[in-house]
């Protein structure tokens, strides 16, 4: 495979291996090293990239193993699992806060449920997937993913539900 061909099959899903890394990694510095490795074992591996059925589901699940891999080394005792958004410059100030709010709230109660459904649930909900992709990448079955990601949101929902006391006495 060319460099080419290569930079055409493989860039349009950078972004997403970054954003999984992200998710996965304390900083965008270890994400981007991480975005980086998987382009570099990708890059090595693109003799054989035209025989998998899917490059992107390869590329988030080389990703998620080596950031997976990265968060149980020694090295990584000081990595977390983080979530940030992007930044918007035309919005007052009230409203920056209130999103940086609720971003946290979000993160703390993400890191409170199982790695699967952290996992499930982003790659779902934040990265977009559909579920016979996220089995795949995660090498479950389409139910089980289905059952993992019902449980994730229900975890998220009460918990938002203790936080906001909506409508609850």
């Amino acid at each position: 495979m060319k460099q080419s061909e290569f930079l055409n099959i493989v860039m349009p899903f950078k972004d997403k291996l970054f954003r999984l890394a992200k998710r996965l990694l304390v900083s965008t510095e270890e994400a981007e090293d991480a975005t980086q490795e998987i382009l570099m074992k990708l890059w090595s591996k693109n003799t054989n990239l035209k025989e998998c059925k899917s490059v992107e589901a390869f590329a988030m699940t080389m990703t998620k193993n080596y950031c997976l891999d990265r968060l149980k080394s020694k090295q990584a005792n000081n990595l977390k699992l983080v979530h940030s958004n992007y930044t918007d410059e035309n919005v007052s100030l009230h409203k920056k806060i209130e999103v940086a709010d609720s971003l946290q709230w979000m993160t703390r109660i993400m890191n409170t449920l199982p790695e699967q459904q952290r996992m499930v649930l982003q790659l779902r909900d934040v990265e977009q997937y559909d579920y016979n992709e996220i089995a795949e990448m995660l090498e479950m079955n389409q139910t089980a993913v289905r059952v993992t990601l019902s449980r994730a949101r229900k975890a998220v929902r009460e918990q938002l539900i203790k936080k906001h006391n909506y409508g609850v006495s």
